[in-house]
């Protein structure tokens, strides 16, 4: 666990890459604003991370605006939570480069992100996407922030962010850095693709009925459910007999998310019936839910110029924070600036 002097705090973004899914709420957003009632709370859009690959700098800039619009939508105060973007916020920059002379290249290379997204060409691939782990640490250390609500594919670089902290603690002689804990819970804290229940349900998958996007309507919402795949079979009496079905296991897993329940209570409830039945119902539940996010979505894009309004105010607190944990940085290694 953290230190015991380190103020309980907690950080956690999202990138600005649009079309923002069901995983993404039922997995970070929901969260968030759970975690806003009873902890200091600072939500990041991510925009620096974004760059690693080229992106459209007016759909860069369209897709900030709409994922701060789901942060709000999805229940995050911008009152309670400190809201801003990432790149309005200059120590993210300074304290990662600190934190790239303090990582070594072999951490970069064993991270698993970075093998999947560079692939065969990791020759071509941006000095920024194999050094975005030490980003990654710089945006949670920067606040000093305690925990860090992520998914299981982020774990480890919550893990690196912890042997930078240590490894920099150590090498200046100091206990200036929290060893940040990973929050990591919840039943559908993975959801996976409508299509294929092997893979994580992604904004980035051709197909579009992959995924239940934030901005959906409600017809959309229901259609995708409805030819979500699935297999023949009715639904078991517990929910361990879904294993080798992860269609179904997946489907269920959402049901139980969305309606706060255990993924056993919602397979005893169905026990013995089709999906044929289960669909409709988990469709009402997830329209229930969503259908109120993606009209408020709406409401917050039409006015561009209150969404840059907030994130500005956001970021000034956010540096309020910032400015003298980057100054003490600076300190402790030697640097001149301040």
């Amino acid at each position: 666990m953290a230190e015991a002097r380190f103020q309980p705090r907690v950080f956690s973004g999202i990138q600005p890459s649009g079309n923002l899914t069901l995983g993404n709420y039922l997995g970070a957003l929901r969260r968030f604003a759970e975690m806003q009632v009873s902890h200091e709370t600072l939500y990041c859009i991510v925009d620096l991370h974004a760059i690693t690959v080229w992106q459209d700098p007016a759909k860069l800039r369209n897709a900030t605006r709409e994922l701060a619009a789901a942060y709000i939508a999805s229940g995050i105060d911008p009152e309670k939570s400190i809201l801003f973007a990432q790149s309005a916020v200059p120590g993210h920059a300074q304290l990662a480069w600190v934190f790239n002379c303090v990582a070594r290249i072999g951490w970069m290379y064993r991270m698993s992100q970075f093998k999947d997204k560079a692939g065969k060409n990791a020759e071509n691939s941006s000095l920024g996407l194999l050094a975005y782990p030490a980003l990654m640490a710089a945006d949670i250390l920067l606040y000093h922030a305690t925990h860090v609500p992520v998914g299981e594919d982020q774990k480890q670089h919550i893990e690196l962010t912890r042997d930078i902290a240590m490894k920099f603690n150590h090498d200046y002689g100091t206990d200036f850095f929290p060893i940040t804990e990973p929050v990591i819970e919840g039943v559908a804290t993975r959801v996976m693709s409508l299509r294929d229940g092997t893979k994580k349900m992604s904004k980035s998958d051709p197909s579009d009925m992959s995924r239940i996007n934030l901005t959906d309507d409600a017809d959309a919402i229901a259609a995708k459910i409805r030819k979500a795949r699935t297999d023949a079979e009715p639904l078991p009496e517990t929910y361990a007999g879904l294993a080798g079905r992860p269609e179904a296991r997946n489907l269920v897993s959402i049901y139980a998310a969305l309606a706060g329940e255990t993924p056993d209570q919602v397979v005893a409830a169905f026990a013995g019936r089709a999906f044929s039945d289960f669909k409709p119902a988990l469709a009402d539940l997830a329209v229930a839910h969503l259908s109120p996010i993606s009209a408020r979505m709406g409401e917050l894009m039409a006015d561009p110029a209150e969404i840059d309004r907030l994130l500005a105010a956001g970021a000034e607190r956010a540096n309020a924070i910032a400015t003298p944990i980057v100054a003490r940085t600076y300190e402790i290694v030697g640097l001149a600036g301040r």
